[in-house]
């Protein structure tokens, strides 16, 4: 055990799963469970006893749902808060609400075989809980707040694409990069870190938000303007061509860095097939992946923007980005939209010279 290990504090209304997380995260060498909680309200007291560095917590549990403790806890004492999640329709709708009140993450359940299936985990769940550690928590945006002012659509060429990467944090980093942009934004393509299950709800949810249109991407169609496609959590995008239209595959392939669907996959394909048409983003996340493809899509002539480390949740990917040269631009999470879009009509405007 080193010298100041992680303090986990893991709340779950199930003995198994506590169990099992204890075991977990006890074999790491610079972690331990603190303390386990069987609902939010012994949580609470456990939580001033032993000030914890990160909280595993359920969603469904009894005395005091999980999101409503979630959201009482980032108002008044803002930790990271790694969620433990369903795998179902209803429990991904319900994490992607926990990342929105300030959960850093979320490790998925297993169905079935609960016990080896949370021991297949094992490696994940320490690394996540690690990246939570090192995070920055965040307190959700107020219901009553006003949302983002849209912004300007530019006249750009049919042919420009945003390509976007991220991980940790990236669920609300994209919402609040594509929920001002204008309905007649360049088209964008997406991979974010997610297991299968999760990146329907989480493309429907931005659906409702934004102007331009969301959806999770189907192999074989075509890419239009004013849309976002995002990869599915099983599956690499990658964007190709078909005559003189851009459309998007999906490729069931190994995973790449650890991860299916892989953002250097997304960028490699982007810097391939479009070149100088394509704006490169690498958000919040951890690990490296993306920095190397982020690379190549600027070697390719890509303008190319990595999320600056203040604004990140994780910075990881973004800071391996910068290391290699592979971001022209470095900038905080807020000033990325408008400027994808002043990008987005610079070039257009070079191109039509």
């Amino acid at each position: 055990m080193s010298a100041n290990p992680i303090k986990v504090l893991c709340v779950d209304d199930s003995a198994l799963i506590r169990d099992l997380l204890t075991d977990i995260i006890n074999q790491q060498p610079d972690m331990e469970v603190v303390a386990v909680a069987p609902d939010p309200l012994v949580a609470r007291d456990l939580i001033k006893r032993h000030n914890p560095d990160v909280l595993t917590l359920d969603v469904e549990m009894p005395r005091m749902d999980g999101l409503d403790f979630l959201e009482r806890l980032m108002r008044l004492r803002p930790m990271p808060v790694l969620m433990v999640s369903s795998l179902t329709q209803s429990g991904s709708e319900v994490t992607l609400r926990a990342l929105e009140l300030g959960a850093v993450d979320f490790v998925a359940k297993p169905s079935l075989g609960i016990r080896h299936g949370m021991l297949e985990y094992a490696t994940e769940i320490a690394e996540k809980l690690r990246a939570a550690a090192r995070s920055r928590p965040r307190q959700a945006r107020r219901p009553s707040a006003p949302g983002p002012q849209p912004l300007k659509a530019p006249i750009v060429s049919s042919e420009k694409l945003i390509i976007i990467g991220a991980s940790t944090g990236g669920t609300e980093a994209i919402r609040q990069v594509l929920e001002p942009l204008p309905a007649n934004s360049p088209a964008i393509l997406i991979t974010q870190h997610m297991p299968g299950g999760f990146t329907r709800s989480f493309a429907e949810r931005l659906d409702r938000l934004c102007q331009i249109s969301v959806k999770e991407a189907v192999d074989g169609e075509r890419i239009l303007p004013g849309h976002a496609y995002i990869a599915p959590g099983d599956a690499h995008l990658k964007l190709a061509r078909s005559g003189a239209n851009y459309v998007a595959r999906l490729d069931d392939g190994p995973p790449v860095n650890r991860h299916r669907p892989s953002v250097d996959v997304l960028f490699h394909s982007a810097a391939t097939q479009a070149g100088r048409n394509a704006i490169g983003v690498l958000l919040t996340g951890m690990g490296k992946d993306g920095a190397a493809g982020l690379l190549e899509m600027r070697q390719a002539g890509s303008a190319t923007v990595a999320q600056d480390e203040a604004s990140c949740v994780v910075y990881g990917m973004p800071r391996e980005a910068v290391a290699l040269g592979a971001a022209a631009e470095v900038l905080p999470l807020e000033e990325v939209a408008p400027r994808l879009l002043s990008l987005a009509a610079a070039s257009g405007r070079a191109q039509r010279v």
